[in-house]
C-alpha cells in the first residue's frame, strides 16, 4: 500500500509538513542542506524505527523542538496509519499502528517494507558482513512467517551459551542443553535463508543484466560454519577456544553473502558507478521478489539518484522503477538530471525543498504532471 499522507513535526531542519505523496514516482529537488534527505529519513524511521543518518534518534530532533512526531497514512480499505514520536529526554520510541500502541519495531517493518539506496549503500559491498546479513534477513523476514520467532529463539540460545562461556567454570550439562537448542534453531534459520537465496538469485541476475553487464559477478551464501561438519560437533569441540574468546565463533551469527567478480571481492574491482548499480540491483531484486512471493510492493527511498550514474544508466534505472509499479521517493540537487527519463504516462509528483527565512527547509508541492 502506498503512502498517501505524510505529517512531520520536529524533524531536523524541516518545517512542519503535511503533504500528499503520489502513488508512484515522487521527485524532491532542492539545494544541498535544504532538507530533502531529512524527508527520506522521516519515512525510514516510520518503516524501520531508526535513522539511517544517526545512531541515536534524538539527534534527528530539530534543535528548537522537544520532540519529533512522524505520522503516515497508507492507502487502502481500511487505511492504515503509522505514528512514531521521540521525545528528546525519553529513552524509548513511541510507536502506534492504526491507534494501537506497539512494543516491537518488527510491526513497523512488516507494515511498511522499504529499501534505501543512498551514498552509504556502498557499505553493502565494502562494509562488514553484518550489513549483508541484515540485507539477507530483511528478505527472509518478509516472506517466512516463522523467521522472526526462530531468529529470537536462536539469539536467546546464543546469549545463554556465550554467558556460560564467560563463566570461570562451565557446566557441561548446561552447555549441552543450550547447544542442543542453538543447533535446532540454527538449522531452521539456515534452511530459511537458503530457500530465500535460491529464489532471490535468478531475480537478482535478471535485474542486474538489464542495469549493467558484469560477466562473472556472483553472489554466494555462506551459512556461518563449516559446510562439511555438523554444528553440534563444531560447538562441542570448540568449547575450549570459545571459552578463551568469550563467545561462540561459528553459527548463523557469522553468515555471509559473498559478492565476487571472478575470484576477487567485487568491491576491489568495480568502479563507484558499477558498485552503485550492483547495490541497486540487489535492492530492486528484493522488492521484485517480495512482490512475486507476497503480492506486496516495496517502497523505495533513493537519495541523490543521479550521483555516480551517467544518463544512460539513469534511464535504465528509472525504467526498472516504472516497471515495478512501486512507490518511490527520489532526491536530486539538479532537477534537469532526471528530466526526460520517464515514460509519457508515468505519474510524477514533484516537490521542491528550499530554505525559508527562518533557515528551515520548506517543502513546496509543484504541479503534478506526466513527462
Amino acid at each position: 500500500m502506498p503512502l498517501d499522507r505524510l505529517t512531520f513535526q520536529g524533524l531536523r531542519n524541516l518545517q512542519a509538513i503535511d503533504i500528499t505523496p503520489g502513488p508512484r514516482i515522487n521527485l524532491l529537488t532542492g539545494a544541498n542542506g535544504s532538507g530533502k534527505t531529512s524527508l527520506l529519513e522521516g519515512i525510514h524511521v516510520l518503516g524501520m524505527g531508526r535513522s539511517f543518518r544517526a545512531r541515536q534518534l534524538r539527534h534527528a530532533i530539530a534543535h528548537d523542538a522537544d520532540a519529533m512526531t512522524l505520522h503516515a497514512r497508507l492507502a487502502g480499505d481500511p487505511a492504515v496509519t503509522i505514528g512514531v514520536r521521540r521525545h528528546r529526554e525519553a529513552a524509548e520510541l513511541e510507536m502506534r499502528l492504526s491507534g494501537e500502541r506497539l512494543d516491537r519495531v518488527s510491526r513497523l517493518v512488516e507494515t511498511l517494507p522499504l529499501q534505501l539506496i543512498n551514498p552509504d549503500a556502498f557499505r553493502l559491498l565494502e562494509g562488514p558482513p553484518a550489513g549483508r546479513r541484515e540485507f539477507l534477513d530483511w528478505g527472509v523476514f518478509h516472506v517466512e512467517h516463522d523467521f522472526l520467532d526462530a531468529w529470537r529463539r536462536f539469539r536467546r540460545a546464543l546469549k545463554h551459551r556465550n554467558a556460560l562461556l564467560r563463566h570461570g567454570r562451565m557446566s557441561d550439562a548446561s552447555l549441552d542443553a543450550w547447544e542442543q537448542e542453538l543447533v535446532h534453531w540454527s538449522r531452521l534459520l539456515d534452511g530459511m535463508r537458503r530457500d530465500w537465496i535460491e529464489r532471490f538469485l535468478p531475480v537478482f541476475e535478471d535485474t542486474l543484466q538489464e542495469l549493467i553487464t558484469l560477466p562473472g559477478l556472483a553472489v554466494r551464501y555462506a551459512r556461518g560454519w563449516d559446510r562439511k561438519r555438523e554444528l553440534s560437533d563444531i560447538l562441542r569441540q570448540a568449547r575450549h577456544t570459545d571459552h578463551q574468546m568469550g563467545f561462540t565463533q561459528q553459527g548463523p551469527q557469522r553468515a555471509e553473502l559473498g559478492i565476487r567478480l571472478g575470484k576477487r571481492p567485487a568491491v576491489e574491482v568495480l568502479s563507484r558507478g558499477q558498485q552503485k548499480l550492483v547495490v541497486s540491483a540487489l535492492k530492486l531484486a528484493q522488492g521484485r521478489l517480495l512482490e512475486q512471493l507476497t503480492g506486496r510492493t516495496c517502497l523505495y527511498l533513493i537519495d541523490d539518484l543521479p550521483a555516480e550514474l551517467d544518463s544512460d544508466h539513469r534511464r535504465v534505472f528509472c525504467q526498472w522503477l516504472e516497471r515495478m509499479q512501486c512507490q518511490v521517493f527520489i532526491t536530486s540537487v539538479d532537477p534537469d538530471a532526471l528530466a526526460g527519463l520517464w515514460q509519457a504516462d508515468t505519474q510524477l509528483t514533484m516537490f521542491h525543498v528550499e530554505h525559508s527565512e527562518s533557515g528551515q527547509g520548506q517543502l513546496l508541492p509543484m504541479d503534478r504532471q506526466t513527462s
